[in-house]
């Protein structure tokens, strides 16, 4: 668990009430700011005031998730991710979960303001993961803003009863991420941020869920910039968002299994049974990883994405992929094929985390971006803080100008109409060069996902 100095406690007013943050050293964090509230598979309101003053100085509530129900029949990967991230980390979870952490430079004032959406299969993850720490970044006067979203089947249910109800139907996870960022747009200037400047950062879930958002001309004006990790250019065919209406049948069964006659009844389940569903789902099909994410619902997903994606928002992009990422060939080809058709940055991640033989595994990049490598039991060296401190210093000039460049660091040329070049974070420096194919279908073949 990464472990940081609280010097004391100041209270801030909004447009939304007074709130109470800590203080440290190097920034301000105000922690478990709501954003808006929902009802079980109704689409979020947006908090617009609180009463009192907001205690902010803890994490907010996690949106109920399947790990923290049957932890003990968690895959090896997660198992593996619960080490890295989660070890000595205390999560509460509830329905009302729609909330944000905010990490704010010293004296903030129009500071450019990234927005973070976390991954985790759009079934699980928590924005007060131990990666996630605004302090690096708001030392370079960057205002960060983590933010949670509904998961699993609360945040991704289709059902025909809400088509009817609201004229669309699932994605409510996907729908909280628009909803926070437009919360953010609105009121990010209270706490010393530009709303006409923000930066969307994702990283594996949370980075496709940005190419979604990216690709619907209704979010025009709402951000000027995406940076997508592990995440970028959309995955494949037989992995595109299936038409609501196509997944009904898998959640009709989820509802069975539940065993709720209607969604009204599934709407008044305990938690319990929400995800012991899940776990008889897991048994009977292999095919839930395609049903719990989102849809083509006609309104944020208008269309099918591999329509959409020849025309995304004309956005400063940046685009990042590991030599150990799930897919590892296949999420550089398709991450280096959109770069080069909208100029956008690309880093390779080819430098191993040490400790074990998972190399540069998915999601390794988190704690260098965010510079939290002491927060880690990996035994880091001074080529793994270089490249973290670059790493963050690329990634706070692009949410400035949209250009990562800057004094001291090595340059970053775009991609070109016909050119694949990325910068290379490699163990002896950091340098433009390209992927290395042959060595990303060695490691997807060899290892595959992270072991424990």
């Amino acid at each position: 668990m990464l472990k940081k100095t609280i010097l004391g406690q100041i209270t801030l007013s909004t447009a939304c009430g007074k709130l109470t943050g800590n203080e440290r050293e190097s920034c301000l964090e105000f922690l478990g700011v709501p954003y808006a509230h929902a009802a079980r598979f109704a689409y979020a309101e947006p908090a617009e005031s609180w009463e009192g003053t907001l205690d902010a100085t803890k994490p907010g509530a996690a949106c109920p998730q399947n790990r923290a129900w049957h932890e003990h029949l968690e895959h090896p990967t997660r198992r593996f991710y619960k080490k890295e991230y989660r070890e000595g980390s205390a999560f509460h979870y509830s329905e009302d979960c729609l909330n944000l952490n905010i990490f704010t430079p010293r004296n903030a004032r129009g500071c450019p303001v990234i927005l973070f959406f976390h991954g985790g299969g759009f079934d699980s993850g928590i924005n007060s993961e131990d990666p996630f720490d605004g302090a690096g970044l708001a030392s370079r006067g960057i205002l960060t803003v983590f933010a949670n979203y509904r998961v699993g089947p609360l945040g991704y249910l289709t059902h025909a009863e809400i088509q009817k109800q609201y004229g669309r139907d699932g994605n409510f996870g996907l729908d909280d991420q628009l909803t926070a960022l437009r919360w953010v747009k609105a009121h990010i200037g209270d706490f010393g941020g530009d709303g006409e400047n923000i930066t969307l950062l994702g990283q594996s879930a949370g980075a496709i869920s940005i190419q979604y958002l990216c690709l619907n001309p209704e979010n025009a004006g709402l951000f000027q910039r995406a940076a997508m990790m592990s995440g970028g250019g959309m995955f494949p065919k037989f992995a595109l968002p299936r038409r609501a209406e196509n997944t009904h049948a898998y959640w009709q069964e989820y509802l069975e299994a539940a065993g709720c006659r209607t969604l009204e009844e599934l709407r008044s389940a305990s938690l319990d049974c929400l995800f012991d569903a899940v776990e008889a789902m897991k048994q009977n099909r292999k095919d839930g990883i395609y049903h719990i994410m989102p849809v083509i619902d006609g309104k944020l997903i208008p269309a099918p994405v591999d329509r959409l994606i020849a025309h995304p928002l004309p956005l400063d992009y940046l685009i990042g992929y590991t030599n150990n990422d799930m897919y590892a060939p296949v999420m550089a080809f398709i991450g280096n094929r959109y770069a080069k058709a909208n100029g956008a940055y690309v880093y390779y991640f080819d430098l191993n985390a040490p400790g074990d033989g998972n190399r540069a595994f998915h999601s390794c990049d988190l704690r260098y971006v965010f510079e939290s490598l002491t927060g880690s039991w990996r035994p880091f060296a001074a080529r793994d803080y270089e490249a973290a401190a670059q790493l963050a210093d690329y990634l706070a000039n692009f949410a400035r100008c949209g250009d990562p460049n800057g004094p001291g660091l090595p340059e970053w040329t775009p991609a070109g109409k016909h050119a694949a070049r990325a910068l290379r974070f490699a163990p002896g420096k950091t340098a433009m060069g390209r992927a290395n194919y042959l060595k990303l279908t060695f490691n997807m073949l060899t290892k595959g996902d992270p072991k424990a």
